[in-house]
């Protein structure tokens, strides 16, 4: 009878010989630094990953939080206390037809020259199926040591029931020590005819006897392999030292068992030891100091107590209470004494009734003092922080009552987790925001100011009473204040989005903003300040105008934000002399120059803003290092008729040319230095909404010029400006931007 060629899948771990001097070489070089874990897995030393983090023969590989003995051989766990780990082994399977013809795969596993031998007492050699007989076969250098076999039946297959492996339908049998490396054979003509078609399939495998129990549904149409696809747990015995816990301890510069309170414990499968800690202690006996003392009177469950429980190094006692006699480990084991127990029960239960009652009035009394310390501290910092003031305010002003709330410390702290540093949103030279949830559901930015002398409390309430004026969609909206802590505290409504910065400056990130949507934003945005200006009850001057106070919701609609600098000017002046305050690369040189804040100042902070749109680069950095300037390069490339040269190479190609040309003959006016030579906010906004009203139909100057700006647009080179006179205009920015780069940043 012809025999059937054996498919063997070789599962080779690369892995050295075990030598005892080797290993302790390897378990010298371990540091507490290395990976304790592969995806949820426990990886302990001996075993390890990757440099330095193993013994000899025990390197773990992390493939995609999965762990690899050997590079190929899945690691299921590691068993330190036992000196067992758990691997994937895999299931092979036979299939016949009613034609005695037959398809399957055999496969085994080699784990010779490593630590490991497969666990004798705990693994099975395991067969499923009904007309077969296979043969658990391990070999030595090619000449066979050792052969096994194993044939379930099925003369009556309504005997095969799930969870008994009796030979019927299952088979088991055990296998010897010392096993390394095994494969299996088959006997593929054993009663073909008798080939039952409901069960057509035989599977064998090497498994875990506790982590396999044997169902029915196994051997019906491969529902093991689908139920089992990664393969059968089965257990290995590792080792180390390579000779006997006697010999090993002869040689201290190669004993591995490290730990002070450790033993050694000689294996029952081929020649080694494994380490464990002593009775009392856990940890990790390979490594120096890792075994650490239980402490027993922690784990009542597992050292139970029913008296006075103390802890000791590697043991604990447990004492019957005093008054009482007898086994405490025993549940009800403590009998009371006999002398004199009522008394000293009355006399302990009035001084513990007198001492509880001391400490009952002791708390109370505390806990007033804290409670009036804390009201005392709120009314303080409500007054310093001008909260009466605004309360007159709120109570005279029926609109005011509708727009600001005056929350509680606690309502904040609460909302904000104590301002947590993992709710911190955003820093800047005013204040740190934090993301906080209201009792209410929502989501709110509360802003901590930096509040150090009275000049800033006044920016603060500055901000506070110029927001609660404002009223205008692309304006970020207040809520409330709170004024019972030291730092006064603002909220808005959150702004999910980030910051028109990071949209531009971080591509880790952010993806680049389209054409459309960079127009939109400065629509938007100059219609917040040309509101701001113009159309709010009192003018409004930001003066801290620049794209990280800029933010966008998802849908990327702009909000201006970041108030705390804003001044409002009353209505019959046009200016306001104030000391020079602002953001480096946005500042309007002509007021650094002259101190006078006008809305031309916003004007200018607006048209770096249409600047950072169309280039992409940060005015702040740009340069950082040279005399140059993103504002001056600009202007150079623009009336130069080289544009395209310094534009964001994300809005070049696409289309949208004339409106970027537009874009950028606004950003020039905005950008000159001369403010009286700047558009107003609402002419700004008015030539914005005009050209996205246009869209991409044509549109050329002369539409824009009649749209209520006496300025003309400038072309690409304007006929006004000569060589010479370009020189001195480019002079003169150049003079004055580098006096505004020489202040502080």
């Amino acid at each position: 009878m012809a025999s059937m060629p054996v498919f063997l899948l070789q599962l080779q771990l690369q892995l050295l010989v075990w030598l005892g001097t080797a290993a302790v070489a390897s378990a010298i070089t371990w540091s507490p630094s290395c990976p304790a874990q592969c995806g949820n897995i426990s990886i302990p030393y001996p075993f390890g990953i990757g440099p330095n983090c193993f013994m000899e023969g025990f390197e773990v590989t992390c493939n995609k939080s999965k762990p690899l003995l050997g590079g190929n051989v899945e690691l299921i766990d590691v068993d330190l206390v036992l000196g067992l780990a758990h691997v994937y082994s895999p299931i092979s399977s036979t299939c016949y037809d009613t034609n005695g013809n037959f398809t399957g795969n055999d496969s085994g596993m080699n784990f010779a020259g490593t630590p490991f031998k497969f666990s004798d007492t705990r693994n099975k050699f395991t067969i499923l199926g009904c007309s077969i007989v296979v043969y658990l076969q391990s070999s030595d250098n090619g000449s066979q040591i050792y052969e096994s076999a194993c044939s379930p039946t099925c003369n009556d297959t309504n005997r095969i029931t799930d969870g008994s492996c009796n030979g019927v339908g299952c088979c088991q049998i055990s296998i010897p020590k010392g096993l390394v490396r095994y494969n299996f054979s088959f006997n593929p003509t054993l009663n073909i005819s008798s080939v039952d078609p409901q069960y057509p399939c035989n599977y064998y495998f090497l498994a875990d006897k506790n982590r396999y129990q044997f169902m029915v549904s196994d051997i019906i149409k491969h529902q093991i392999l689908e139920r089992r696809q990664k393969g059968m747990p089965v257990v290995l015995d590792w080792l180390v030292g390579g000779t006997s816990c006697k010999k090993a301890k002869l040689n201290t510069t190669s004993y591995l068992c490290l730990s002070e309170h450790s033993e050694c414990i000689d294996s029952t499968n081929g020649l080694g030891y494994y380490c464990s800690c002593s009775v009392g202690y856990e940890g990790n006996p390979f490594v120096p100091s890792g075994c650490q003392d239980i402490n027993e009177c922690g784990l009542p469950e597992q050292y139970p107590c029913y008296g006075t429980c103390v802890n000791s190094p590697g043991n604990y006692t447990c004492n019957c209470p005093r008054g009482t006699h007898g086994k405490a480990l025993i549940e009800a084991g403590c009998i009371r004494d006999k002398s004199h127990l009522g008394t000293i029960i009355m006399m302990a239960g009035g001084v513990g009734v007198g001492i509880l009652l001391l400490l009952a009035s002791c708390v109370l009394t505390w806990r007033k003092l804290k409670e009036r310390h804390v009201k005392k501290r709120k009314k303080k910092f409500f007054r310093q922080n001008r909260g009466l003031l605004l309360q007159q305010l709120v109570s005279s002003d029926e609109t005011l009552i509708e727009r600001i709330k005056i929350f509680t410390l606690e309502e904040l702290e609460k909302a904000a987790n104590n301002f947590d540093s993992t709710r911190v949103v955003g820093k800047g030279g005013h204040g740190t925001v934090y993301k906080g949830i209201l009792s209410d559901q929502r989501v709110v930015a509360i802003k901590k100011s930096k509040i150090a002398n009275q000049f800033e409390l006044d920016q603060f309430i500055n901000e506070m009473v110029i927001l609660s004026q404002i009223n205008h969609r692309n304006v970020v909206k207040l809520f409330g204040c709170c004024l019972e802590s030291k730092i006064p505290l603002l909220v808005y409504e959150f702004i999910f989005g980030g910051t028109l910065f990071n949209h531009l400056h971080d591509s880790q990130q952010f993806a680049p903003l389209s054409l459309e949507d960079r127009l939109r934003i400065a629509a938007e945005t100059a219609s917040a300040l040309s509101y701001l200006h113009s159309e709010a009850s009192i003018s409004i001057f930001h003066r801290d105008v620049k794209s990280s106070n800029i933010l966008l919701n998802e849908s990327y609609t702009a909000k201006v934000s970041d108030f705390g600098a804003s001044r409002s000017i009353p209505p019959n002046r046009t200016c306001v002399t104030t000391a020079v305050q602002g953001t480096y690369g946005y500042l309007d040189p002509e007021y650094h120059q002259t101190g006078q804040l006008t809305e031309k100042s916003d004007v200018y902070s607006f048209g770096v803003i249409l600047l950072e749109l169309l280039t992409g680069k940060h005015p702040s950095s740009y340069g950082r290092h040279t005399e140059r300037t993103l504002t001056l390069d600009f202007i150079c490339c623009f009336r130069e008729n080289r544009l395209y040269d310094i534009l964001d190479p994300h809005i070049v190609g696409v289309g949208g040319e004339e409106e970027i040309e537009i874009v950028a003959a606004l950003t020039e006016l905005c950008l000159r230095v001369k403010g009286e030579e700047r558009p107003t906010m609402r002419e700004v906004e008015q030539k914005l909404d005009t050209m996205r009203r246009l869209g991409k139909s044509k549109c050329d100057f002369d539409v824009l010029q009649n749209d209520g700006m006496e300025a003309d647009l400038p072309s690409m080179i304007p006929v006004e400006d000569s060589a010479d006179g370009m020189t001195r205009q480019y002079s003169l920015e150049k003079e004055l931007m580098l006096s505004l780069a020489e202040q502080p940043r």
